[in-house]
């Protein structure tokens, strides 16, 4: 591998999960390509005995990623501001600014079970927090 795509996987290494969800949206939209289509393509082929119309029946089941919204700080916003901290393995500011930005997507592409996870904790401090699926 070449240094300079080295220097590169080493820079994204070093970012936080907000900053890749940013570099993620901003490549998407650079080149006019989405993250998650070859993913969606490729779950047929991944998928066990799965046929042609695996896709399909996937599709009518309901999503299968989900996107948390941070709606309204609430009345306990330092708590909240912790709590994003170490939900989403932030630093204290990045969580502030976070939080200071709502409403603004907090996490993307998760399960339902992590997403209500989120949900609820977010929650415990008093946040309003909404669940779309993808």
């Amino acid at each position: 591998m070449s240094e300079k795509l080295q220097s590169i996987i080493d820079a994204i290494a070093q970012l936080n999960v907000l900053e890749l969800s940013e570099l993620v949206k901003a490549l998407e939209e650079k080149f006019g390509v989405t993250a998650s289509a070859p993913m969606a393509m490729a779950m047929p082929m991944m998928m066990p005995g799965a046929g042609a119309g695996a896709g399909t029946e996937a599709k009518e089941e309901g999503p299968v990623a989900f996107k948390v919204i941070l709606k309204e700080q609430g009345q306990q916003k330092i708590n909240l501001i912790k709590k994003v901290k170490d939900l989403l393995g932030l630093g204290l500011k990045e969580a502030k600014d976070l939080v200071d930005a709502v409403p603004k997507v907090i996490k993307e592409n998760v399960n339902e079970q992590e997403a209500k996870k989120l949900k609820e904790e977010l929650e415990s401090v008093g946040a309003v927090v909404e669940i779309q699926g993808m």
